[in-house]
């Protein structure tokens, strides 16, 4: 797949073929080299939407690219942690370079409720500037305005106004939440015409290129890929609702865009955009060191429409692993002096048929009783308070909002009626009022022995929660049944399935150790900005430096 993008890209007067994987993976440096005594010239921070730390493992035995060589070259913590309640895409990209837990940053959930806005949509996007004119949160004018704290970038700008920071990615909200408010280059894949960037930003010639090289592979069809002998067991069907999945190989009709949205061609031609961007740009060719980062998004399309443990995900496993090595293996030849980070925005749950077929018999899919909706009507029914909605949420799991016309006296007769019902549900794990949550101290220690409230605290803003917060039980899935249409599997729980993520560093030269024990993805901004000897005052984040030298030595010391 690579080698046909690189290959359009190249008709395109654009950049040299990416090499076909596997790759050759150079050998490691000896113990003891001095990789870290002088700052990277490039970073290369990149999240892989929905790649659970369980996924990373489970096929861990069989890479052979750029996952083999992070993972026995690198620095490698398996047991990294998106440490939030809130498991979802814009709060885990928000965590990822900001060394701040949405609770700072202000990217609570994907998207929140304010109902004393102006517009009639009261639903706001997390990557939106809903006082555009016309914005709304489903055809929304894209903006990093919500997000409150410096990205690395941004704070590398600060400290020195020449280096240049870049961000790209298969979704708009990686991309913003990982460049931040001052980035050079923002780009996202916007529809079947290719990447687009803000409203108002010219595009330049390199992503004219890009574009033109997309919409040729597009117009091809695709007849799937291979599916690796790994993938074997994984391959027989599954029902979910009306749609079966299981067995897939990603065969598309030309012009298919959902079918390219929706498979390793997306990470493909994201990492061919990354690197002819580094070209273009000349990143890390200067005195200063630039940053870009990338935002690989087709695992989680997967993961939402197949699952995580069919062919489909298998296969696009694989693909990532060959894609990384083809992209890494092309920073080697250029002589780029780079350091990789790669992580991910949270985990992922597959769909609780398949578990059911494979010695899970308890997997269950949410009670529709549970949606706001159905909620909403039960407690005008229970209060006998008629003619509104008094429960505004975005889905029968997190924040649940109440209307803000009640009186006081309504408020209390709405949420103690709704406390009762949840908290007597058989799929509901606990409830916390907002009260509870405000009063909790911001949490510390080892991220794995965090309790429910303490996650739900690291995901709380005073003005974007919801008044109650809604948690289910381990093993049900928050689709419902009659809700089994695009999707089948989704995230966003505050259970080790959604909140485990890998954490792996690469650098040439380094020595190469792995730490099983947990860390979180607030500590990998301070990490980085050591590296380049970049003071961050410990109080304005919540992560820490991880020291990435083997045995003696430190690499937070600086």
């Amino acid at each position: 797949m690579l080698k046909k993008v690189a290959a359009a890209l190249l008709l395109a007067g654009s950049v040299p073929a990416l090499a076909q994987s596997p790759t050759t993976v150079p050998a490691t440096a000896p113990a003891g080299a001095p990789a870290l005594a002088t700052a990277p010239k490039l970073i290369v921070a990149i999240s892989v939407d929905q790649f659970s730390a369980d996924l990373f493992s489970e096929y861990r035995q069989y890479y052979t690219g750029g996952l083999k060589r992070l993972t026995e070259q690198g620095v490698v913590f398996p047991r990294g942690y998106q440490s939030h309640a809130a498991t979802e895409t814009c709060p885990g990209h928000s965590t990822i370079l900001t060394g701040s837990r949405p609770s700072r940053t202000g990217i609570i959930a994907n998207s929140w409720f304010d109902l004393g806005a102006a517009r009639a949509d009261k639903s706001v996007y997390c990557a939106e500037d809903e006082t555009q004119p016309g914005s709304s949160s489903d055809n929304y004018v894209a903006s990093p305005i919500h997000l409150k704290v410096p990205t690395l970038g941004g704070r590398m700008k600060i400290a020195n106004p020449a280096t240049r920071v870049v961000s790209i990615a298969g979704k708009d909200r990686a991309a913003i939440m990982m460049g931040g408010p001052t980035a050079d280059q923002v780009w996202w894949l916007g529809g079947p015409k290719g990447y687009v960037s803000y409203k108002g930003v010219a595009v330049p010639p390199l992503v004219a290129k890009v574009n033109e090289a997309m919409a040729r592979r597009l117009a091809e069809a695709n007849p799937g890929f291979e599916l690796p002998p790994q993938c074997a067991a994984k391959d027989f069907p599954v029902k979910a609702g009306d749609k079966t999945v299981g067995t897939g190989r990603f065969a598309r009709e030309g012009g298919d865009y959902k079918g390219f949205r929706i498979s390793p061609e997306q990470d493909a031609m994201t990492l061919a955009f990354a690197a002819a961007a580094i070209e273009a740009m000349a990143l890390g060719k200067q005195a200063q060191t630039d940053i870009i980062s990338i935002g690989l998004s087709a695992t989680d399309y997967i993961g939402h429409t197949y699952g995580t443990e069919g062919t489909e995900s298998c296969i696009q496993v694989d693909r990532l692993d060959r894609e990384l090595g083809a992209f890494f293996d092309r920073l080697d030849k250029d002589g780029t002096d780079y350091v990789v980070l790669l992580t991910a925005d949270h985990g992922g749950h597959d769909l609780p048929e398949r578990h059911r077929l494979n010695a899970m018999p308890m997997e269950q899919r949410v009670d529709t009783a549970l949606t706001p909706k159905a909620l909403s009507a039960v407690i005008a029914e229970k209060t006998g308070i008629a003619g509104k909605t008094l429960i505004w949420g975005d889905g029968p799991a997190g924040d649940l909002y109440f209307d803000r016309g009640l009186t006081a006296a309504e408020r209390a007769k709405v949420e103690a009626a709704t406390l009762a019902l949840l908290r007597a549900h058989p799929q509901v794990q606990t409830v916390f009022t907002k009260a509870e949550i405000a009063a909790t101290p911001s949490p510390s220690g080892p991220p794995e022995s965090w309790s429910l409230i303490q996650e739900a605290r690291a995901s709380f803003d005073p003005q974007r929660s919801g008044d109650l917060l809604l948690l289910l039980k381990p093993r049900v899935m928050s689709i419902p049944e009659s809700a089994v249409m695009g999707n089948v599997a989704t995230h966003g729980s505050p259970w080790d399935t959604d909140r485990r993520v890998p954490i792996l560093f690469w650098r040439k030269g380094l020595t190469h150790f792995e730490q099983p024990l947990g860390i979180e993805t607030v500590d990998i901004m301070p990490t980085l900005a050591a590296l380049i000897k970049l003071p961050v005052p410990k109080d304005q984040i919540d992560g820490r430096c991880l020291d990435l030298i083997a045995g003696d030595g430190d690499s937070c010391a600086n």
